[in-house]
């Protein structure tokens, strides 16, 4: 592993590391007792939607998983798919899975789509 190697992955385990630092942050807002039904809705709305450069958690999550995959897909062996296929799948199911159903609970929580 080259040097610039080892300081690429050191910052993406930091980036890791704040982004778990953030994701703890809005579980401890999501456990809080005076958290309601529209408020729940209105925190999940903010995890899902694409309305806010960069967007919503899923699809930044999504278009990271997306890179990847094209990424593998220049260095696959015999270009054959084995690692590129799985991720284009992961992103899509992030997006079209995870994300529908996210933005369904959402909507059931919070009919209104008001800002809490």
């Amino acid at each position: 592993m080259t040097t610039n190697s080892r300081t690429r992955l050191e910052r993406v385990r930091a980036s890791v590391g704040i982004a778990c630092l953030a994701l703890q942050q809005i579980q401890d807002d999501l456990t809080a007792d005076d958290v309601d039904q529209a408020e729940l809705g209105a925190i999940l709305s903010e995890l899902i939607e694409d309305t806010d450069p960069p967007g919503g958690l899923t699809p930044a999550l999504a278009q990271l998983v997306t890179v990847a995959a094209q990424r593998a897909e220049h260095l696959e062996p015999d270009r054959d798919g084995d690692a590129s296929h799985f991720l284009h799948e992961s992103a899509a199911l992030i997006t079209d899975d995870a994300g529908a159903r996210m933005l369904w609970a959402a909507r059931a929580l919070h009919p209104q789509g008001e800002s809490a």
